[in-house]
């Protein structure tokens, strides 16, 4: 569990830092240019943690129902070699899926507005300042996120029907609210990256008509809900965590 809460903290702060560069240039100093090389390089590494991010919550998924299903087993199915090789398969996937998305922009025509509406380069807003033919550039970030996010998703609810079912065969009432009380934080967490992430996919597709505010404010939401509430949750949920945290500031209050 330590393994995969590293690796998710490790997407958010590469989620973070991928748009560190041009947040806090437009808010302190109002430079509001970025060249398309350095915008095509933030914006291949924003999706990269965003699907890794979906890829860490899918392994936290697996990892919850063999604790809660097949506890005795637990270490020998989810060996360190085994956690090293999902960690090498997000990185993989992400990268294999988001090449193409990069290249794919790249032979694209830039000739029109070039004024973006986030504060950072998301595919469907670089891919919208276009004036080539984007329908292959369209039909393959619709395929990059329902293969990904898509697939996570539905994979992660299948795993919650199989908790849950596991949940119930266990006798004593006690042990069942304990179980479940193991899954709070994931649920929260999956539904925190989630719920913007789809609200923002639908307005950049379907919400044309939407005022020019509402997908800047979804956007940052997206980007900036999940790096925030993911240590809050944790850290309330997690004793062993609330622990290191204490014995953190107790050491320091005493070396002072």
């Amino acid at each position: 569990m330590y393994y995969f809460l590293s690796m998710l903290s490790t997407t958010d702060i590469g989620l973070c830092i991928s748009t560190l560069v041009t947040v806090l240039r437009i808010f302190w100093v109002n430079a509001r240019e970025i060249s398309f090389n350095a915008c095509l390089l933030q914006m291949f590494f924003i999706h990269l943690f965003t699907f890794m991010e979906s890829s860490v919550l899918l392994a936290m998924a697996f990892d919850r129902f063999v604790a809660i299903s097949n506890p005795l087993r637990y270490a020998t199915i989810l060996t360190h070699a085994r956690i090293a090789q999902i960690g090498l398969a997000v990185i993989t996937r992400g990268t294999l899926i988001l090449t193409p998305l990069v290249l794919l922009l790249r032979r694209l025509s830039f000739c029109q507005s070039h004024v973006l509406h986030h504060s950072y380069c998301f595919h469907p807003d670089v891919m919208k300042l276009s004036c080539s033919d984007t329908k292959i550039n369209s039909a393959f970030g619709l395929t990059a996120i329902i293969s990904t996010a898509g697939v996570d998703s539905i994979f992660i609810l299948l795993s919650y029907v199989l908790i849950i079912r596991s949940v119930l065969n266990i006798a004593s009432p006690e042990e069942r609210k304990k179980a479940f009380s193991t899954c709070i934080s994931h649920i929260t967490a999956v539904a925190i990256f989630y719920i913007p992430l789809i609200s923002l996919s639908f307005v950049h597709r379907f919400g044309k008509r939407a005022p020019p505010y509402v997908p800047t404010l979804i956007a940052n939401v997206y980007l900036l809900i999940p790096p925030v509430m993911n240590p809050i949750i944790y850290s309330v949920k997690t004793k062993q965590i609330q622990k290191a945290m204490l014995k953190r500031v107790c050491s320091k209050g005493i070396h002072i």
